[in-house]
């Protein structure tokens, strides 16, 4: 199916930083979460990370929520602009939380805030990562955004692709099963 979709539609997708996340990680995954199928409730790993995310920069943490949006950032600090701070578990899947930081920088500048770069932060290996975001990155990001709706405009999800880190994802049981 070719679809076509304007840069002012692309503009106008509202998607979470997770599901960005989520289309470098696996498009079934991508599917199922968007479509409402979550078994991350009973996921231990994903309990892990919760209580990691908590319990982590305790001081500074203040989700921040845009608006309406489904933007939903672990906490911004400001300096030459602001700067956005993820907290991640692992950095075992280093590529996904990237561009969801990547997608976090870009969706503020498209709403009109002067951004400077954001951070990861992997507080159980003490490694903090800078990301910044470039022309180039950009064009990646719109790219994901038009690709992730196609993902979702499909009737069935994605066929099951094995990954080395399938045994420890929510969805495992389901896609094997």
């Amino acid at each position: 199916m070719k679809m076509t979709i304007s840069y002012e539609e692309i503009t106008n997708l509202k998607f979470t930083g997770t599901q960005v996340a989520y289309y470098v990680i696996c498009k079934r995954k991508l599917w199922l979460f968007s479509k409402g199928l979550s078994y991350e409730s009973e996921s231990e790993f994903v309990e892990l990370g919760k209580l990691l995310d908590e319990r982590a920069f305790k001081r500074e943490k203040e989700e921040v929520e845009w608006g309406e949006n489904p933007v939903k950032i672990d906490f911004l600090t400001g300096e030459e602009g602001l700067v956005v701070h993820e907290v991640k578990h692992s950095p075992k899947l280093e590529e996904a939380h990237v561009l969801q930081v990547k997608y976090y920088l870009w969706f503020l500048e498209k709403s009109g805030v002067k951004v400077s770069h954001g951070i990861i932060h992997y507080p159980k290996q003490r490694k903090v990562l800078r990301v910044e975001l470039t022309q180039e990155d950009r064009k990646v990001i719109v790219e994901a955004l038009e690709n992730i709706q196609k993902v979702l405009l499909e009737e069935k999800p994605p066929e099951v692709i094995k990954k080395p880190y399938c045994k420890k994802c929510a969805y495992y049981e389901f896609c094997y099963g």
